[in-house]
């Protein structure tokens, strides 16, 4: 058992309310809301985390308190009434579990867009576009500051008349704090140029929300206390802002965030990704807790266990904000208690969460498909089969280590053959970019949880029909993803071109001029290009689409840029790969525009690298279907539903047949795992 003394577990009091432990799932916007009101799937996915153990939920990321702050990534609208039912459900459920919950209220001022919501002008201490969301604001008018204040006091009363713990203000990147940072802060009034100035409109806020709630319900705030920002909020005065606020008495708890967010590079620092040392900002949140007296709050790129508790250990903080760890494992708290961490699903940085807010529409867990899908996958998988039966999986890479978790979770026995000497299939090439190695926890969780429950591994065995028949299998799930596929538009010279994943693997020569060739826009293509020049190669990087790495998100594409700006990696937007030859100096690669067809340009290099996706390995899935019941066919509804498959084409076949993630078609790892839990769950 867990020891009695572990500071993660240990209670926290603020003002009234009790916290059973120091986790916290911090502020951050999923994009779950419907029509700006948290549904069910919003009540959802905070229930599953409360039911984890951990001692608060924040909700509402940046929930907006006017119709002038519109919606830029799924935000709450605490602005209307009718939120409160919504929100009651959705505390009652909390509460159920013995888990406090808040929400984070704000004015996002020019952080957003104005063709969002109403199409109102965006809103701002100053006229300055925030690059990220490009609107350009109107300067807010006493009247608009008037009206804004009544807004926060009024979203903060509504969250108090649902039965919330209390709210979180939020100040960084958004209307607040505007005012607070002499960046953005250029007004020449009273709400400008001093400190006292720049606290006043803030400092309104503050005090008019107080007045609202009364002194029985939490008020925190969570703001930068230095913006890393030439001629922003330094630390001195973030440090001197957060002992007025103090002295004001209040605010309840200070989240402490050390950065700026105005633009992909901003937030790829505020929020970091896999490639970044762990938990960046937690030594200056402790400067920032021995100055106050108020507890504090942090939380970026905590996402482990032994940072979390050396951080409440070491009196760094008062509370740890794990948001991204809880998305990969809402059950954190209870499996320290059940003295399991071992088994804790790993947080790997991917930044597939909050870059799939602006790409998928919603924030998905690279390799938790659960979250955010609780009204139909479990987090927790229950044993439910009453006849087991043998389920083959070929392949030991994310889907097929999936599928044969999961199985073996509901009590099927599994036997999983895998052609390689380990597991990992395409994330361990993906791994082989030394930033990016973290990936390799998708798998080796996978792996883990495979060895307890019992399934039979069997590697070095590249599985033929015969192999899989021999096995007498009651369900095979061909998991043999997929094979580099060269650029389909080549018109000569494809055996002078190699894949990408032969960039990642193979040794590079320092100064050998490679091309790289991306018609993907994944990480593929720019891994490959990455990982060449950081080993001495000269790379031109050349893609067809109207910027770089069309398919990666906001918060992994710093990286890759500032490698590339690091190393001297050459782009070419808008040109495609259309002939290789051998020529005189080396190969002669041809490239050419769809734009404008005079355009044919060649280089000279050693290397030509084509990104272009993976083609399915599916030969043994062919060779079995005719001995299979439903040759091969998947029950669409079915395995949207969640529901058993049962189709049975061919009675004299003795097994059910299926194929999932890359052995299908060229996708990503979230596609693979969520193809393998859904399949899992609809066998027997």
């Amino acid at each position: 058992m867990p020891s009695v003394s572990d500071p993660l577990l240990q209670p926290l009091s603020l003002r009234h309310l009790t916290l059973k432990n120091r986790i916290v799932s911090a502020a951050h916007e999923p994009a779950y809301s419907e029509d700006g009101l948290p549904k069910t799937r919003y009540r959802l996915y905070h229930e599953a985390k409360a039911r984890g153990g951990m001692a608060m939920t924040m909700i509402g990321g940046s929930a907006v308190v006017a119709p002038d702050s519109p919606p830029a990534f799924g935000n709450l609208l605490l602005y209307k009434d009718e939120i409160v039912p919504w929100l009651a459900e959705l505390a009652d459920a909390v509460h159920q579990h013995d888990c406090a919950v808040m929400c984070q209220i704000t004015h996002l001022g020019r952080r957003t867009r104005y063709n969002a919501g109403d199409w109102l002008p965006v809103v701002a201490a100053s006229g300055l576009r925030e690059p990220a969301h490009r609107a350009f604001p109107k300067v807010a008018e006493e009247h608009d500051l008037a009206r804004i204040v009544r807004g926060y006091a009024d979203a903060a009363a509504r969250c108090q008349a649902a039965g919330l713990d209390g709210i979180e203000i939020e100040a960084y990147g958004h209307f607040l704090d505007g005012f607070l940072s002499p960046w953005t802060n250029r007004r020449d009034d009273a709400y400008g140029g001093t400190l006292a100035n720049r606290l006043r409109f803030p400092l309104a806020v503050i005090e008019a929300i107080r007045q609202a709630v009364g002194p029985a319900f939490i008020v925190g705030i969570r703001l930068a206390v230095d913006e890393l920002l030439p001629g922003g909020l330094a630390r001195d005065e973030g440090l001197e802002i957060c002992r007025l606020l103090e002295q004001g008495g209040a605010i309840d708890f200070l989240n402490v965030i050390r950065g700026h967010i105005d633009s992909d590079a901003g937030l790829a620092a505020v929020i970091p990704n896999m490639g970044a040392a762990s938990a960046p900002h937690l030594a200056f949140a402790g400067e920032v807790r021995r100055a106050v007296g108020l507890p504090v709050l942090h939380a970026a790129r905590i996402n482990d266990v032994a940072t979390a508790r050396y951080a409440i250990r070491e009196g760094l903080l008062d509370l740890v904000g794990m948001v991204r760890a809880h998305m990969a494992e809402p059950n954190i708290a209870a499996l320290i208690q059940a003295d399991a961490e071992q088994r804790i699903r790993p947080c790997v940085g991917a930044g597939y969460c909050i870059d799939g807010i602006y790409e998928n529409g919603a924030a998905y867990c690279i390799h938790n498909p659960a979250t955010g899908r609780e009204a139909t996958l479990p987090q927790v998988i229950v044993r439910d089969v009453a006849t087991p039966h043998h389920v083959v999986v070929i392949g030991a890479g994310p889907a097929g280590l999936e599928a044969a978790r999961a199985s073996a979770e509901r009590g099927h026995r599994v036997t999983l053959l895998e052609a390689n000497a380990e597991a990992g299939g395409q994330v361990r090439i993906a791994s082989l970019l030394a930033r990016r190695r973290e990936m390799l926890g998708i798998t080796e969780w996978r792996l883990a949880e495979c060895q307890r429950l019992g399934v039979e591994l069997r590697f070095n065995c590249y599985a033929e029909a015969e192999d899989v028949l021999a096995l007498e299998p009651d369900t095979v799930i061909v998991a043999t993803g997929g094979l580099p596929q060269v650029h389909a538009e080549l018109a000569c010279g494809e055996a002078w071109v190699q894949s990408s994943w032969d960039a990642l693997a193979d040794p590079v020569r320092a100064g050998e001029r490679v091309l790289v060739f991306d018609d993907h826009g994944g990480f593929a293509g720019l891994s490959a290009a990455e990982h060449l020049a950081g080993h001495g190669a000269l790379v031109t990087l050349a893609t067809p689409e109207r910027t770089l790495g069309i398919e990666v998100g906001g918060t992994n594409s710093p990286a890759f840029i500032a490698a590339f700006d690091r190393h001297g990696v050459k782009v070419h937007l808008n040109r495609t790969l259309s002939a290789v030859s051998r020529g005189a100096q080396g190969l002669e690669a041809t490239l050419t525009s769809a734009y404008c067809g005079d355009i044919h340009e060649t280089l000279s290099v050693d290397r030509v690298i084509a990104e272009h996706g993976t083609a399915p390995l599916d030969g043994l899935y062919h060779d079995l279907k005719g001995h299979s019941r439903n040759l091969g066919e998947l029950d669409l509804e079915a395995f949207i539903a969640i529901a058993p498959q049962r189709l049975n084409r061919h009675p004299g076949g003795h097994f059910a047949l299926f194929r999932i993630g890359d052995a299908i078609a060229s996708r990503n790892v979230h596609a693979a795992v969520y193809d393998g839990l859904r399949l899992a769950l609809g066998i027997g």
